[in-house]
Parts: structure tokens; sequence; C-alpha cells
């Protein structure tokens, strides 16, 4: 064996040892893989964020900043704000160029202001070579003309079911409903039995999405895929009939649920089922409350029912990456961004995510975090799985508006708690979304 084969071998070595540690990737980083990139001098940067649902999150990303800023010696700023508050504040900060220089926001936010963001492209591609690529969902969201990424995608929240498991087998359910016919008659069960459940019906940026799995589940869509406006259709209205009863099973107050509400409703025991990220379970089995510490063993995850359309139709909280055009230190920037989705730091904040969020580049399915507790796997293939907002069309200024302004998710509760007949409640939102896509 000769010096130089030795040398490779135990840098090899070394390296998989490192990667072990959160979980062996098993993908070859292509040769191609390449990053020059040398930051600004006297570089500082703030960067705005969601506020976390999981302790682990905040936790993990706080120490991979420090040791960004111990490599690199650039200063580094982190608010948190709520999700709902992110995005206005991202709006701003695009309108009048001053603001964070990076901003971590939902779903395809990025797409109300694309001009206003830095290409991020090659920074993509780097990473995309390196780490087996990213899902293409991601790329529906963030590469809107297929060639230039105007952020980087950070990955998901799955909006999985949420249930615990012996109130269902107390309803006569053995096994969570794999069809929306079965789905319906468990909630209506679950309600006889004084355990109702429930699913956020407000302007929740995460967890009124089910109302798109809904919508989708019949066949409807709030567009083609010519981006022409078609919500008030016949699958839509077949939808809204199917949330007339279904909302009658739900505790009061999901009208007005926004996304830490069913969190809440849950581990307080108000709930028996509802469509949640994994943060329930989180903080059930991290809780210092003895009775709510138990329940954890109780709680069991789900994908969302299959409907008459007859194909999955998940929709999941999309978390993206966006750099201001305005930012005075892009190289830095982006340096940052690349430094946080490296194995080094992006598999053990995987792992203190707990699950919570599903990676958006490939190589990362193998972290151990999804197979370390079974009750993290069907959360692993969100990203994969999920369907952008504006499906089946292109995604842009009008559908990040129209999600940003909540069509789906007002129409469908105004057409379950009778506030409007399903066909006033397409009629209004078909002329809500035709605002946004102008013909």
């Amino acid at each position: 064996m000769t010096n130089r084969i030795r040398r490779q071998l135990i840098k090899g070595t070394t390296a998989a040892a490192v990667v072990s540690a959160t979980g062996p990737l098993f993908w070859t980083p292509s040769a191609y893989a390449q990053w020059n990139n040398a930051p600004e001098k006297g570089a500082k940067l703030r960067v705005l964020r969601w506020s976390r649902f999981v302790q682990g999150d905040i936790d993990t990303y706080m120490a991979n900043v420090k040791k960004f800023t111990e490599k690199t010696g650039i200063e580094v700023r982190v608010d948190n704000e709520g999700w709902e508050d992110v995005r206005p504040k991202a709006a701003v900060a695009a309108n009048t160029g001053a603001g964070p220089d990076i901003i971590l926001s939902t779903n395809d936010d990025a797409n109300l202001y694309p001009d206003k963001l830095l290409d991020v492209t090659d920074l993509c591609e780097y990473l995309g070579k390196k780490y087996g690529g990213w899902y293409a969902s991601t790329e529906s969201y963030l590469k809107p003309d297929g060639k230039k990424w105007i952020a980087v995608p950070l990955g998901c929240a799955g909006a999985m079911m949420v249930y615990r498991d012996s109130q269902l087998k107390a309803a006569g359910f053995n096994s969570f409903p794999k069809d929306t016919d079965g789905f319906l008659r468990m909630f209506k069960a679950l309600k006889e039995k004084g355990t109702p459940g429930g699913m956020a019906l407000g302007n929740a940026t995460g967890d009124s999405g089910w109302t798109h799995w809904l919508v989708w589940a019949f066949g409807g869509s709030l567009v083609d895929k010519n981006n022409k406006v078609i919500i008030d259709s016949p699958e839509t209205l077949k939808a809204l009939e199917y949330a007339k009863e279904l909302y009658p099973t739900f505790v009061p107050g999901t009208l007005s649920w926004l996304d830490p509400h069913n969190n809440k409703a849950f581990l307080d025991g108000q709930v028996s089922v509802t469509n949640n990220g994994i943060s329930v379970y989180y903080a059930a089995k991290n809780s210092q409350d003895p009775k709510i510490k138990e329940m954890a063993g109780d709680i069991q995850h789900a994908t969302f029912p299959i409907g008459p359309v007859g194909v999955p139709t998940e929709f999941h909280l999309f978390f993206n990456q966006m750099v201001m055009k305005y930012t005075k230190y892009p190289k830095a920037a982006k340096e940052f961004l690349r430094f946080m989705m490296e194995q080094d730091q992006f598999g053990p904040w995987l792992q203190g995510c707990g699950g919570y969020v599903s990676q958006p580049l490939k190589a990362y399915e193998a972290n151990s975090i999804w197979t370390s507790d079974p009750k993290h796997t069907p959360y692993r293939d969100a990203t994969k799985n999920m369907r952008p907002a504006g499906y089946p069309g292109k995604l842009g200024y009008a559908s990040a508006g129209a999600m940003a302004d909540f069509i789906v998710a007002n129409m469908v509760a105004e057409a379950a708690s009778g506030a409007k007949t399903p066909k006033e409640a397409a009629e209004r939102a078909q002329k809500r979304a035709e605002r946004y896509y102008k013909v």
C-alpha cells in the first residue's frame, strides 16, 4: 500500500467517524462540488428567523452561529419572531431596502419580491452537488424560472396527524384511517366518546395548511397549471361539503386558532387528534409535568388520509432562507448559509430539532434522527412529498400573495362553520384569488 493511498484511507475513515456522530450519510459527494468565496472584511450579519417550537432547534442553531463567528470572525445577530410577524417584517425590509441581511421565512414568501433577493444559484448548486441533490419540491418553491435560485431551502415542518392511540382505540379504531371516509367516521366517533379532535381554521401560517390538503384531496385547486383561477369548481364544493360534516366534530374555538393553539389544546387533553409538526410529541416527551410526560407514550403520528383523488396530497410548512439584495455583505451572507447547511452543522441541527424539520437535501435522509425513534419516521419525507402552495400552477407574486392572504383557509372556515354556503365561500375565494392572478 502506498503512502498516498494510506493517507486517503485514513482521511476517509476520519470523515466517516465524524458523520456517524449524527447518523451515517450514504452518498458520494460530487467531485464538482467546489466553493470559493471570501467574505468581506469587517462583515457583520443580522438574521431574522421564526421562533422555535422545539427548544433544541434554537439551541443548536445558536451553537452553530457561535461556531461560525469563532471560525470567521464575523459577528452574527439573530432575532426571533413568530411566523405571522416574520412575513410583514420581511416585506417591509424588502420594500425599504433596509433591515436583516438574511431572513428565514415560510412557504413561497420569497416569490413576493424575488427582485429584492440576492441570487444564490452558485451556493445552491454547490450544496446540491455535494449532498445528493435538492428535492424537486424545493425547486418548485425557490427556482421559479427553472434556472435561478432566489433563496436557499431550509426544509419544512411536516404537518402530520398527531393522535392519542388509546382514545382512537376507545372510539373503535385500531389504526389511523387511510382514506377521507374513514377519517370523517373517526372524528365523529371521537366526538361521541367525549374526546373530540380539532384543527386550526384561523389564519395560522402552518396549521391551517390542512385546508389545502382537503381541497386537493377532492381534486380541487386554487389554479390550474396555467395559473388560471379554478377554485370555484365542483371538486372544491365536494371538499367544502365534507368540511361542513367534519367541523361539528371539532372542539369549540378552532375558527380562531393560530399555530400555538392546537399544541396547547392537545397537551391540555382538550383534543385527541390534530394536525401538527412533531413539536407536540417533543414537548410531551421533554415535559417536567409527569402527566404530560406520560402522554408521550400514547402519542402516535400518521400521514394525512387519501381522498377521492386517489393520491397523497400533502401540504407542509416550507422554510426558506433569503439573502436580501441590499445587504452590504453578500459574500459573508452566502458563507453563513453555506456553513449552516454543511453536514458538520446541519446534521446536529436536525438532531436538535428532534424531527421537527425535514431536510431539503437528499443526503440528510440518512440522519439517525429519523430512525432513533419510530415516532420520528413519518416526518422524514415531508419535504420530499409536499406540494407547493400554488400547486399545480407556477409560483410567483400571485401564489405568494394568495397564500399570505389565507384565501383557501378562509374559504374552508367560512363553509365549514356555516358562515357561508359552500358555493358562496368558493365564489368569494375565486374573486379574491383573481385579484392576485390577474389575466
